[in-house]
């Protein structure tokens, strides 16, 4: 069986995270984002800066991770997106029917 894979990645603001989630969910690329406001700590050509970013938590399957890593590297607008992978080892049968029934 298919299994569901956790993507993480973040946007500059929440109106550039609701179009691209959106943009993905139409594509039937990922089942579910949750989206949230956090502040960013990071270097930016050698200095430390400290920013308000939006953390994306998208919900999809194993098979569709290279397809979604390279729309959202097309689409996004920073240079360097963190784009990340976070496998799951298992999940409730009912998730996984979930993601599969929505994205399948």
């Amino acid at each position: 069986m298919e299994k569901p894979t956790l993507v993480y990645t973040t946007f500059p603001n929440f109106e550039t995270a609701k179009s691209i989630v959106g943009y993905l969910l139409e594509k039937k690329m990922i089942a579910c984002a949750n989206l949230r406001e956090h502040e960013a700590h990071y270097f930016n050509d050698g200095d430390i800066s400290i920013n308000t970013e939006i953390g994306a938590f998208l919900k999809t399957t194993e098979n569709r991770w290279i397809s979604l890593k390279d729309m959202i590297n097309e689409i996004h607008p920073l240079e360097t997106p963190a784009i990340l992978k976070i496998n799951i080892d298992d999940s409730n049968d009912e998730f996984k029917n979930w993601i599969l029934n929505i994205i399948k």
